[in-house]
């Protein structure tokens, strides 16, 4: 008795991916634009400029999706493909060595009270005001899970260089989290 192994409708997809069709290539682009524009859009302010990142990136996943081997998931595939056409943005036309001089906070911010009124998009928000050489090795350790060698190898900076702008990345988050706190005491009261 032989066992039927059914291929999935993504195993389809790739493989007509292989072939150039056309359809198949819309269908994947249409499954995870939207899960991949904001990925972009995390690295790069500009809607419009993070969107092209993105479909010079999904030309990429089409052009190199036999490099796909179906180890891990075929998302996270097009994922690490959208990060790095990002870091490869970035690396072109802005400056990663942004020094902005912070004063540290001099208090906690209370994250019980910012729970309850805080949402994930307003701290995308806050994220997003970030300077460019912060938010993005914000992203990569704290949302990609990137260690300090990998992102200094991504970015071509030293692994202190990277600690050094996580470190000011959270300083200033937490500088905007108390500012986010105190105008949200303000509305309560």
């Amino acid at each position: 008795m032989k066992l039927k192994i059914h291929k999935t409708e993504e195993e389809v997809l790739i493989r007509r991916c292989r072939k150039q069709d056309d359809q198949a290539q819309k269908d994947v682009y249409d499954k995870y634009a939207s899960k991949m524009l904001a990925i972009c859009i995390r690295y790069i302010k500009e809607p419009d400029q993070a969107e092209d990142v993105m479909i010079s990136a999904f030309m990429k996943v089409f052009d190199r999706i036999d490099q796909f081997k179906g180890e891990g998931s075929f998302e996270g595939w097009i994922r690490r493909i959208m990060v790095n056409e990002s870091l490869t943005y970035i690396r072109r036309n802005k400056g990663m060595y942004l020094e902005v001089d912070i004063e540290y906070a001099d208090r906690e911010p209370d994250y019980s009270t910012l729970s309850t009124h805080l949402e994930a998009e307003d701290l995308l928000n806050l994220i997003q005001q970030l300077p460019i050489g912060y938010r993005t090795v914000f992203n990569l350790y704290a949302v990609e899970g990137y260690s300090h060698k990998e992102i200094a190898e991504q970015l071509e900076i030293s692994e202190n260089t990277s600690k050094s702008q996580l470190s000011r990345a959270r300083t200033l988050l937490q500088k905007q989290l108390l500012n986010a706190e105190k105008t949200l005491q303000k509305k309560i009261k």
